[in-house]
């Protein structure tokens, strides 16, 4: 149960770096296809990111590095914004 519950949030944090990466490039980069291994095929190992067919792809571990800054970045505003608004701050 506990590696469904670990793939289903690793899901979703890549997810919600291939939109990230995607809203900050304009569209110019993507990020890697989630069945396919892109990244083992036409990129070094251990690489965050490539270029394929003049376009920029993003690996599954760019995407969810992205994803967990996203995801920091908006747990840290929270936290900030509750404190000024309490007057902690």
């Amino acid at each position: 149960m506990e590696e469904l519950v670990g793939t289903a949030l690793a899901l979703v944090v890549i997810q919600t770096g291939r939109l990230l990466i995607w809203l900050i490039s304009g569209g110019r980069w993507r990020g890697e296809t989630l069945p396919g291994k892109e990244g083992t095929i036409y990129s070094a190992a251990g690489a965050l990111s490539f270029v394929r067919d003049g376009r920029r792809v993003i690996t599954e571990n760019g995407l969810l590095i992205a994803g967990i800054a996203f995801y920091v970045a908006l747990v840290l505003g929270t936290i900030a914004w509750a404190m000024r608004a309490t007057g902690a701050g």
